[in-house]
């Protein structure tokens, strides 16, 4: 006990971990090898205070026990120094975790900003009052982003209603061609989930499902029990030329990054075309 915790908690934080592995490894020798003699002597000394008959063994088998017993401290400094070194890690790996979510997060405001304000900017030469209106739905939006966001979990019910204003203003700019479907069954509005994990799907579902004069079809599910959340997206597709290059599938790369990062190994998204290519498929289970 005296070796494990000398090396967990001064040995290993103040020498190994600091990159003086030569003091380390000099005062862990140093300890082992004068508790392993003075086990051996207080040995002795307690048979004698006892009043036991005891006879000194050779020479060669009290070095053998001194041996023996170093050999099970040195056992103890190097279990103590891999636990200080793995709990360490884990806490780093944690706040490693934490940042590159926040850097992820930080990345997809201006990317999810930039398709809104287009929106709206086409939105003002269709018709002034459903510009105004779709002012409005951003407003709340950003009232989303900025208290909401900046957590790592929120309510689903919140996220949802995220998704909906976010429909709904997408749906003002459409045509009559285009047929947008939404549903959404929640049995736990309580339910915490990561934050605009789905608006990116969405934002593709618009981005490439939708083509002028063209009927078109966007179906928005998300289904929500105690178990497990499922987002299924279903949109017509419409692939950009070559020539379109907006967004890049940043957004959608982000969300991959997101998922790994915030639900790995409990998450699973299949995504694709069906076998006649008209229409694009994307799912997102989350176990929970």
């Amino acid at each position: 006990m005296a070796v494990f915790y000398i090396d967990y908690l001064w040995l290993t934080p103040r020498y190994f971990v600091t990159g003086h592995r030569t003091q380390f490894f000099v005062t862990n020798t140093f300890i082992v090898i004068v508790l392993g003699i003075a086990l051996h002597l207080w040995m002795s000394l307690s048979h004698d205070m006892l009043g036991h008959n005891h006879r000194e063994p050779p020479l060669i088998l009290t070095i053998a026990f001194v041996i023996r017993d170093i050999v099970n401290l040195v056992i103890a400094a190097a279990i103590a120094t891999l636990l200080h070194l793995a709990l360490q890690w884990q806490t780093a790996e944690e706040a490693r975790k934490e940042a590159e979510l926040s850097n992820l997060r930080s990345q997809i405001n201006p990317h999810f900003l930039l398709n809104t304000l287009n929106n709206i900017y086409a939105l003002t030469a269709i018709n002034t009052q459903k510009a105004q209106e779709a002012i409005q739905d951003l407003s709340k939006m950003l009232r989303h982003i900025l208290y909401d966001y900046q957590r790592s979990e929120i309510e689903l019910r919140d996220e949802v209603e995220f998704l909906k204003n976010y429909i709904r203003l997408m749906k003002l700019r459409q045509g009559p061609s285009v047929e947008v479907n939404t549903s959404f069954h929640i049995t736990n509005e309580q339910q915490k989930v990561a934050p605009m994990i789905f608006i990116s799907l969405v934002e593709n579902a618009f981005k490439h499902g939708v083509k002028p004069a063209v009927p078109c079809t966007i179906n928005i599910t998300i289904q929500a029990n105690d178990r497990q959340i499922v987002c299924d997206i279903v949109n017509s597709n419409h692939p950009k030329t070559s020539t379109d290059r907006s967004g890049h599938g940043v957004g959608l790369e982000l969300v991959r990054r997101r998922l790994e990062l915030a639900y790995k190994g409990r998450y699973e998204w299949t995504h694709g075309v069906n076998d006649n290519q008209k229409m694009y498929h994307s799912t997102i289970t989350i176990k929970l």
